[in-house]
């Protein structure tokens, strides 16, 4: 696994700043005042740094942003950047800055002096998921990128407090590894090694095969992984941190690769279909993250994972299916897989565990991109306070998601001439008719979220907190949805 940023603390030593390496960086408050390290800085490099922070370029940057001297006199480092801070900032603020100083920082060693700011632990994370770059497939020299140290009254204290925002950076980069690899090393069966490897956290990991499914009747999840050479499989991760009671069920879709299968995709963009069991890998990182920093809850997490391939012997356009609850489906089109996947995976997890609440998190459909771009995952649920305590930890971490509508006029859309239901219900409101597809493989007496994250999962362009490519979206606002509503 792409291991984060090393990050440590350390107390601050004005008479070290003048020999740190690397890059070096202090946080100024927004209307230009000087720390002592910064007032020390200042006379090492002659009054460049106060000539900055007091110039009128300083004053057009918002918090969290950041300017730089580069070869600065009177230090070793290679260049000074002042970052915008007030003592007491925002999370998405100190967020910021971190990711500013992590494109500052680059492959150096960083030295930051903190001062009297509040949130280090958040400038931390943001330094951490910026600076993740996924290159175990490059060859030739690369640099190995050193750490940071940051510099700070009380070391121990925000050693402590940073110590859960690693976790988090763990469950993100764990997430983004997953949706990066390329599908012919990441298969089904590498898929579930890399989560048979959680158990030497004390996560409870049960991976059940071909025949087992048979046996359970998922047929709708069989029936996608068919035609491909990699056996289907689901994985059950078991959390148990809290007392004893319901576990919170998270269920991700895992197809490693969708080739839409006899429904054939476009050969344009097909490569991006590596990301399609995006919702599995960010169902991975959050139990990651809930064993590295023990929480204090019970949380379950099943992923499906299947390959939708052509061949002799895949799934044809026109095929009935038989779920696990015993519904049986018309496969209309076998590009529609991903539902049929959740379907089965949804029912035994309500069957086995019967949850407290239940969310499931798939690259569902392109309906949702057109619907919301890459800002917002959409939203669907059979609960309004899941949803809304979803939607606030969403909001509290930066992380776009917006409530969609259900209902009936949209599940008449799914009605089959010769089966049970439909898997798809034609192209308008196509994510809302997948969501009244899974809606219907979830009991009435069952809290549940779908969220379709096709549009959030992997993106073209740098964002906030991550290079282009998997954003580890859903990590951070399922870990605070537990520690908000399920942990004691």
């Amino acid at each position: 696994m792409t291991a984060p940023t090393a990050i440590a603390f350390a107390e601050i030593d004005l008479d070290a700043l003048k020999d740190a390496e690397g890059r070096i960086a202090v946080v100024v408050s927004p209307e230009g005042k000087l720390d002592p390290a910064g007032r020390r800085l200042d006379r090492l490099t002659r009054g460049a740094l106060s000539r900055l922070v007091g110039s009128e370029a300083w004053g057009k940057l918002k918090p969290g942003e950041g300017a730089s001297l580069g070869w600065p006199a009177g230090l070793a480092a290679s260049a000074l950047m002042a970052v915008k801070l007030a003592r007491r900032p925002s999370v998405e603020e100190a967020r910021k800055a971190g990711a500013e100083l992590a494109k500052f920082k680059g492959a150096e060693a960083l030295t930051l002096a903190a001062g009297p700011t509040a949130k280090v632990a958040e400038i931390a994370l943001g330094l951490a998921l910026r600076a993740y770059d996924f290159t175990p497939h490059k060859t030739g020299d690369k640099d190995t990128p050193k750490g940071a140290t940051i510099l700070v009254a009380k070391p121990a204290e925000a050693e402590a407090e940073a110590a859960a925002a690693m976790a988090l950076a763990e469950g993100v980069f764990f997430t983004r590894d997953l949706v990066n690899e390329p599908a012919n090393v990441l298969t089904t069966e590498d898929f579930a090694a890399r989560l048979v490897a959680l158990g030497a956290l004390g996560i409870e990991v049960e991976v059940l095969e071909e025949d087992q499914l048979a046996a359970l009747g998922m047929g709708a999840l069989l029936g996608v992984g068919q035609g491909s050479d990699s056996p289907s499989k689901v994985v059950v991760m078991q959390w148990k941190g809290g007392a004893e009671g319901a576990p919170l069920a998270l269920i991700g879709k895992g197809v490693v690769f969708d080739t839409g299968g006899i429904s054939l995709k476009p050969a344009a963009g097909m490569e991006d279909m590596t990301m399609d069991m995006g919702g599995a890998a960010v169902v991975a990182g959050v139990m990651r993250a809930l064993a590295l920093r023990k929480a204090k809850a019970n949380v379950v997490g099943l992923v499906g994972l299947v390959e939708n391939m052509p061949s002799g012997r895949a799934q044809r356009p026109g095929d009935v299916v038989k779920s696990m609850k015993g519904d049986t489906v018309e496969v209309i089109n076998t590009d529609a897989e991903g539902r049929l996947v959740l379907a089965d995976v949804l029912w035994y997890a309500q069957d086995r565990f019967k949850p407290a609440g239940m969310i499931d998190l798939a690259t569902l459909t392109g309906a949702i991109i057109i619907a919301l771009g890459h800002e917002n995952a959409g939203v669907f649920s059979n609960d309004d306070a899941l949803c809304d305590a979803f939607l606030k930890a969403a909001k509290t971490e930066g992380e776009g998601a917006w409530r969609m509508p259900l209902g009936k006029a949209y599940d008449d859309k799914l009605k089959s001439r010769i089966a049970d239901m439909k898997n798809v219900g034609g192209r308008d409101a196509g994510a809302i008719t997948a969501a009244q597809f899974l809606q219907r493989f979830v009991k009435p007496e069952t809290p549940w979220v779908h969220l379709d994250i096709a549009g959030v999962a992997s993106v073209k362009s740098d964002t906030a907190l991550a290079p282009k490519g998997a954003t580890g979206w859903g990590v951070l606002a399922l870990d605070r949805l537990v520690r908000d509503r399920f942990e004691g």
